[in-house]
């Protein structure tokens, strides 16, 4: 009997991750994997990274990370923001991994029938530092600070003037495709950056909270009838309830900190059936 787990932050550039994921191997031959984002940074590196994880399992659904967005020195895919995000898209069409742009698979395993909505939600600066109430004061705060994400040099929107703007459209697009779910339909959402603001509560530093989602998908996980809902990017591996909704954070993140926490990398998370929460 299979299930749907799911993993996030492999950051394969890394030699002991990579190692990691090349021993991944799923309980049974049955079970689906879904990938929140931040594989890596090099095209060539996401590839492997996803081709090895489809040999092995069912199903991959993969979502993109601000990683797999960065336009670096060393990567010869020099593509930029949305043309980025597509030619990813076409290589996963490739490779049999689904991603936010195919239609939404459904789980009709133990604990099914369950939609998995592979979303793409950008960030919009509205997580913002107390105290300030603009984007631009929000960035001020930060730079101020030294504490800036490094997307604000390597992931470009274009065509989109800004990311809060592809954000916009990318909620946008999200929520139209959600709300044409038939009605009752149990969901897992699942998106690299956090729905809610209440995993950032813990960060070190406050002031990066505002790269790492968006007020307007709050209430998603009650709106689209989610069981449960997973997100990576802020490597603190842990459960928060919103709602009576699990909201599970699946990341493997750098070596310097799964070896910190816990000596190893931690293996996919079950979402279903009976999501693994501790």
């Amino acid at each position: 009997m299979g299930g749907v787990y799911a993993i996030s932050d492999l950051h394969v550039g890394f030699p002991e991750n990579r190692a990691f994921v090349e021993g991944l191997r799923p309980e049974s031959g049955d079970d689906w994997l879904i990938v929140a984002g931040d594989v890596a940074e090099r095209f060539s590196d996401v590839e492997w990274a996803l081709r090895t994880l489809r040999e092995h399992f069912a199903t991959v659904v993969w979502v993109p990370g601000n990683h797999e967005l960065w336009t670096t020195g060393n990567d010869p895919v020099r593509l930029r923001g949305e043309a980025r995000y597509r030619r990813l898209v076409d290589m996963c069409r490739g490779l049999g991994v689904l991603t936010p742009e195919d239609p939404y698979p459904v789980w009709d395993g133990e604990g099914g029938p369950v939609t998995v909505a592979p979303l793409f939600v950008l960030y919009d600066y509205t997580f913002r530092p107390e105290g300030t109430s603009t984007k631009e004061e929000a960035l001020a705060v930060a730079h101020e600070s030294g504490v800036v994400c490094t997307d604000e040099v390597y992931l470009h929107p274009d065509p989109h003037p800004t990311r809060d703007a592809w954000c916009d459209a990318r909620v946008a697009y999200s929520e139209k495709r959600l709300a044409a779910l038939e009605p009752g339909t149990r969901t897992v959402l699942v998106n690299h950056w956090p729905l809610v603001r209440e995993p950032t509560r813990v960060l070190w530093y406050p002031e990066f909270a505002q790269w790492c989602g968006t007020e307007r998908t709050a209430e998603w996980h009650d709106r689209f009838r989610a069981v449960s809902v997973v997100y990576g990017h802020l490597h603190i591996p842990r459960t928060i309830w919103t709602g009576g909704v699990p909201h599970i954070e699946v990341s493997v993140g750098y070596p310097r900190e799964w070896r910190k926490w816990r000596g190893s990398p931690r293996g996919p998370r079950r979402i279903l059936p009976d999501p693994e929460t501790s």
